[in-house]
């Protein structure tokens, strides 16, 4: 048996372990343990913070079933909570390598605010065959894949079955994609509900599919606007909680300067005991 020191952290309902690197632990065995909402701690996924050559930090995120995820926005936001209140960094702005590559992140308390690698492969109005239903989807990668669906009534939709379906599409194989159920809501702002890759399950929140949601709804509802500074968007998530993007719109509709604030709070800490 070993004993893991842990932490455990929420980003917009999106919870973690955090753990320092260790050698000799499978991280994908560990992660599936500790995630056991029964028989473990319970989380979305695990965060591992290890030194880097490239960056300060590194984070590296295994997902709930072990998998290991290129980024995570509300899990690097809790990252960057997480160094703020146990490392003390003398740079407020800080570098943190990831899968996606370098992302740039901030703290204070309970907020965290992380530059996200800039967006690509954008490929709106996508015609996908799902269980005989024909739909039109927008695909974009924030770090990872993720594919956007607007919905009348977001709240009937049922996210786990026709989101598994439209995560395993062949359109998208081999990697596969996170699927964002959005609908426009009041004053400009959108609300979204994500079948997450990895955890294989809606969860109350996914921060790169919150910028997903929020870069193709912008693009979306604002077609004749080529270029923007620091455009803003809101989405609400289904724990309720508001996330915020901005982000820059260039000619030829490259995206870059991507943001995205919101909440990262420590909720427990402890030790592990770890029978891998």
């Amino acid at each position: 048996m070993v004993s893991v020191p842990f932490v455990k952290m929420v980003g917009a309902g999106n919870d973690f372990i955090v753990i320092q690197a260790r050698e000799n632990l499978n991280y994908a065995q560990f992660t599936r343990a500790i995630c056991a909402r029964h028989n473990g701690v319970g989380a979305d996924g695990v965060l591992i913070l290890d030194k880097s050559a490239q960056s300060d930090y590194q984070m590296r995120i295994i997902n709930a079933d072990g998998s290991e995820a290129e980024m995570c926005g509300n899990g690097a936001r809790c990252m960057a909570a997480y160094i703020v209140a146990n490392l003390k960094p003398v740079k407020a702005l800080f570098g943190m390598e990831t899968l996606a590559g370098e992302i740039l992140a901030e703290a204070q308390g309970d907020v965290a605010r992380v530059r996200l690698s800039d967006p690509k492969d954008y490929r709106p109005n996508l015609n996908i065959t799902v269980a005989n239903q024909k739909l039109e989807v927008h695909y974009i990668d924030t770090g990872v894949p993720h594919t956007i669906v607007f919905v009348d009534g977001l709240q009937e939709v049922n996210v786990n079955s026709l989101g598994a379906l439209i995560r395993n599409h062949p359109r998208f194989a081999p990697r596969g994609t996170n699927v964002n159920f959005v609908e426009h809501a009041r004053g400009g702002m959108v609300s979204v509900r994500t079948y997450e890759r990895g955890v294989e399950a809606e969860t109350l929140a996914c921060g790169t599919g919150a910028v997903a949601t929020a870069l193709v709804a912008y693009l979306h509802d604002n077609p004749s606007v080529k270029k923007q500074k620091e455009a803003f968007m809101k989405v609400l998530t289904a724990s309720k909680e508001i996330l915020e993007i901005t982000f820059d719109l260039d000619e030829g509709s490259k995206i870059d300067n991507v943001w995205l604030k919101g909440s990262a709070k420590l909720i427990a800490k402890g030790e592990y005991y770890y029978n891998g």
